[in-house]
Formats: structure tokens, sequence, C-alpha cells
């Protein structure tokens, strides 16, 4: 059985998921990319969560290294070996390194990067900075769930939701 949440009951752990979507929509609402994180502990309680805040702080606030650098400053090895991060969209490289050296636990994502590329395509949208690796690409070690099919849908209308708003701004930001 993979580390991290094991006494969890699948109405808790949708109850996460869906709270990680939650945090990517106040997100958006704060002008920011629509990104949010829950870390919980083996029982299902919230540890901390997060939401992205790259566009009001700097290009390197995404929710998942959040968790991970508060993980490191706060639970010790083990603590972080039984934590989940759930998650609205599959962990960019930069998260999933911090995500296993903090030594967390498996990742639940609503939306997989591979979803993510497609609708950014879709869009006419250039690529990131950075490759789209996946989860196992970076981290193989660590175990992942996703994508939730319903929440997709739900975390692709926050992304078409923001980059309405980065177009009507005409200036590639919010």
């Amino acid at each position: 059985m993979p580390r991290g949440v094991t006494t969890v009951t699948p109405e808790r752990h949708q109850q996460l998921l869906q709270r990680a979507v939650d945090l990517a929509e106040q997100a958006l609402e704060a002008g920011d990319e629509p990104f949010g994180s829950v870390l919980a502990d083996a029982q299902g309680h919230v540890l901390c969560e997060a939401r992205n805040r790259i566009n009001s702080v700097d290009a390197t606030q995404h929710p998942e290294f959040e968790l991970a650098r508060w993980a490191a400053q706060h639970l010790d090895a083990e603590a972080r070996r039984e934590a989940t991060v759930f998650t609205s969209g599959e962990h960019c490289p930069m998260c999933a390194a911090a995500h296993a050296w903090a030594g967390l636990g498996p990742i639940v994502y609503a939306s997989s990067s591979k979803q993510l590329a497609g609708w950014h395509k879709a869009w006419g949208l250039e690529n990131p900075p950075v490759a789209p690796l996946t989860i196992e690409q970076v981290a193989p070690q660590v175990h992942v769930s996703g994508p939730d099919e319903k929440l997709a849908r739900a975390v692709h209308e926050l992304h078409g939701r923001y980059r309405e708003r980065v177009s009507a701004a005409g200036n590639g930001e919010p």
C-alpha cells in the first residue's frame, strides 16, 4: 500500500480534492492562475492549505511548493511520509521536485498536466518556460492518483475564466 492517506473514507477523499478546487477558485478571484492544494494527514485532517500566488507575489509561489516548504518546517519525517497532497492540478516539475525532496506521501490531483497542456494548445497559448513533465517523470517514487474527471471539468472551467480575463486585459495579466 502506498504511503499517505490510508484511513480516509472515499467521501472525505473527495471533499479534500474538492477543497483544492475551491482554493483554485479563490486564487482566480484574487487574480492568480487557478491552482489550489491541501495537505492532509493519514486520518484526512487538513494540516495546511495554499492557493496560487504567482501574479500577486512571484512566479514561484505555487501552492504545491508552499505545502512542501510548510511540511519540511513543521512535520517530522514520518508525518511527511504519511501526508497526502490533494491538488487541483498535477504538480509542475518544480513542485514535484519540492514534494519529493520534502519526503511527502502521495499526490491526488483533479486535473493532469496533459489536460492543462491540451487546454493551452486549444486556446492558442505558448508553451510554458518549463517542460510539462509528469510527476512520475520528476519524482518516480511518489505515488500519484488522478485525474478526477468530474473535477477536471471544473478546473477546465476555472482556467477558461482565467484565460478570458487575461485576454480582456490585453496585456497577458488578469
